[in-house]
């Protein structure tokens, strides 16, 4: 009961949330977080009356299935923008785009922070700094989707950033692995390059060829029913599935083969959007479905963010210093590269703007990161500061971005009047 109760306060919650951000023009994303936040275990939780919010961080961990479900459906949406066809004409610039500039928001951080080591080695060290660069290159798919679907945003810009979000989480593990297993090495003074090199490189392979297995199968059995519905009930079954089995993990010998949920079922809608001839109708169907699923992930993400990260400004100060250099870190890389690329103008200003939301990702390098010990819980905190800055304002950018580049079009006043004739038309026919 109390499972169902906050799941539906948490859906009520963001939904009435969205009212509100729909007069200040704010992405219905933020809207849900903001929800988040409010009914959480430090706002509206607080208070311990059941009902009126989440009232421990233990409430909103027992919901912690349906983020990984909806993870899952969004890799594999992002996985439907690997499309051939179009990847012929932007696949180089996916690619150049995609590792520049997530190793130039590591570059930056790294630098930043070993700085601050310099000045205070008793508040940071160089473990801890080269751990937080290499979480500095993830970016979060979810909130940028989000945006793109909201607006319904289309053009050179979004086309280009979808697949470079994808790739920038494919970066960002092979970067966190290869650093962290640095960082490991100056903690402790041993050398194990299992796990600075063999370990990533595994997960990334096992991850993609698992995904392609699966994509495949699901192009097979879609042959066996003729009704859309059924297609559509095998594509979200087989979702769910590909989520369960990227969760298992097992060792041979030295080596750990684990898997990443999002490379899995990114690459599970690579291969189906590719050999399904019918995977585009099927694809905006389950995206009609998944709403109400992305909307109550969103919450939860808000709930979870800490807001007594606050009260200590050791974190609130190095968290600045992180922001800013990682922001610069997106925005140069990109800016560089799609200069490189013969990308327009509009994509070459906007770009780096967008990439840089931060949630999913990074605080599952984070909850990695604890294996240091004492100095892996200032690496989460200083994630958790960072990521509820960039998840409050990030989709705010991403829309400004994209309305800038021209792909998200105001509301044209044909559309305006068929609604306000549509609201009418309804109010008469109830009198």
């Amino acid at each position: 009961m109390s499972t169902l109760l906050s799941v539906s306060v948490a859906m009520l919650a963001g939904l009435l949330m969205t009212r509100i951000a729909k007069r200040l023009k704010l992405p219905a994303v933020t809207a849900y977080l903001v929800a988040g936040v409010l009914i959480g275990p430090y706002c509206l939780g607080a208070m311990h009356i059941d009902g009126l919010g989440f009232t421990s961080s233990e409430a909103v961990s027992s919901l912690s299935l349906v983020s990984e479900v909806a993870l899952g459906f969004i890799a594999f949406s992002i996985g439907n923008e690997f499309r051939m066809e179009e990847l012929k004409s932007t696949g180089r610039q996916t690619a150049v785009i995609g590792i520049v500039q997530a190793l130039f928001a590591t570059l930056l951080v790294d630098l930043a922070l070993v700085v601050i080591h310099l000045i205070a080695p008793d508040k940071l060290s160089v473990s801890q700094a080269i751990t937080l660069g290499a979480i500095a290159a993830a970016t979060a798919p979810a909130a940028t989707l989000m945006v793109v679907r909201q607006y319904k945003a289309n053009g050179p810009l979004t086309n280009l950033l979808l697949p470079i979000v994808a790739l920038d989480d494919a970066v960002g593990l092979v970067v966190f692995a290869v650093s962290f297993g640095i960082a490991r090495t100056l903690h402790s003074g041993v050398v194990d390059l299992v796990s600075i090199l063999v370990n990533p490189l595994v997960e990334i392979v096992a991850s993609l060829a698992l995904g392609a297995v699966l994509g495949w199968f699901l192009t097979q059995l879609e042959k066996l029913f003729n009704s859309n519905t059924n297609r559509l009930n095998l594509t979200i079954a087989f979702v769910f599935l590909t989520a369960s089995l990227a969760m298992t993990e097992f060792q041979i010998g030295p080596v750990t083969v684990g898997f990443s949920s999002l490379l899995v079922c990114m690459m599970l809608g690579t291969v189906f959007c590719n050999l399904c001839p019918l995977s585009q109708d099927l694809m905006d169907r389950a995206d009609k479905w998944t709403s109400p699923l992305f909307a109550l992930f969103f919450v939860i993400s808000g709930a979870e963010l800490e807001l007594s990260v606050f009260s200590d400004w050791v974190i609130v100060a190095i968290g600045l210093v992180y922001i800013v250099s990682r922001s610069l870190g997106k925005y140069l890389g990109a800016f560089l590269s799609s200069s490189w690329t013969g990308c327009s103008a509009s994509i070459r200003k906007y770009l780096g703007i967008t990439l840089l939301p931060q949630a999913g990702v990074a605080l599952g390098m984070c909850i990695t990161a604890m294996e240091l010990g004492a100095e892996g819980n200032l690496i989460r905190n200083i994630t958790l500061f960072a990521v509820l800055v960039y998840e409050l304002v990030g989709p705010m950018f991403t829309k400004m971005a994209l309305t800038k580049a021209g792909d998200i079009q105001p509301m044209s006043e044909a559309v305006k009047n068929r609604r306000q004739t549509k609201l009418e038309a309804a109010a008469k026919a109830k009198q």
